[in-house]
């Protein structure tokens, strides 16, 4: 996530969906990064710089929510309903309907013209993206069930919402450890230019880019969001068990 969402800094990346040791942070250098003779490398590209930032900020958002679900179970405190209809509001608006489509249309199009052995594993990310669709409605509703039917409907929502945490970051690991180093070794500038001009076009409030504002019109979603959600990862106090395991 990015650091003006987080604050923290300097945390190892974790896609498992299974033990989060981190949200993945990028050290600030005082100077180009160097290979082992001693070279210079070129900038990574915004888009995968763009790309990785949204990762952090949704994987964070995931692994945190149903945290504070059971620390509120625990204490009988009543859920937020407008905090989590903003949340996935957000999942909606952005993951979906934006990042997943720039990267089914332009990211993963170029790759299967240049690595034919990445088809397979393409194909699966695709069929990712058109599924992530039908189960943020779906989560949307079990939501809308709970807030209107009541505790009865709790336990239903909170398992999807653990099996939908759990594919997505699943999906986002693999777009990390093997689409992403595939398109770095593959692509030449001209990809990298369209991809970046792409990626960089939108602003995902919840990732916003060094030196650039939120854009004023999710500014209030991005604040109902962050004072939800507890610290160190939003504004909200910090619960009192639970997020150790996220800071290991």
């Amino acid at each position: 996530m990015a650091e003006a969402f987080l604050g923290l800094k300097d945390k190892t990346r974790d896609f498992t969906g299974v033990a989060f040791h981190g949200l993945i942070q990028r050290k600030a250098r005082a100077s180009p990064p160097r290979d082992a003779c001693g070279m210079s490398t070129p900038p990574m590209p915004l888009a995968v710089r763009v790309i990785r930032a949204e990762h952090d900020a949704l994987a964070a958002m995931l692994r945190t929510v149903p945290l504070l679900l059971a620390a509120q179970r625990r204490a009988g405190s009543p859920a937020n309903f407008d905090a989590l209809r903003a949340m996935l509001f957000y999942v909606d608006e952005f993951p979906e309907r934006l990042h997943h489509k720039k990267e089914s249309e332009l990211l993963f199009p170029k790759l299967r013209a240049l690595a034919p052995e990445m088809r397979d594993t393409l194909d699966d990310l695709d069929a990712d993206h058109a599924q992530g669709e039908r189960a943020i409605r779906e989560l949307q509703h079990s939501l809308l069930a709970w807030e209107q039917m009541g505790e009865p409907r709790r336990d239903k929502f909170e398992q999807q919402l653990k099996v939908y945490s759990a594919r997505y970051l699943r999906h986002m690991k693999r777009e990390e450890t093997e689409i992403l180093p595939h398109a770095l070794r593959c692509f030449g500038a001209e990809d990298w230019a369209e991809l970046d001009e792409a990626f960089g076009s939108h602003q995902d409030p919840l990732a916003p880019r060094a030196g650039q504002a939120v854009d004023a019109a999710y500014a209030p979603l991005r604040e109902r969001i962050l004072a939800a959600l507890p610290a160190p990862f939003g504004w909200g106090p910090e619960l009192a068990q639970g997020l150790s395991t996220l800071r290991q």
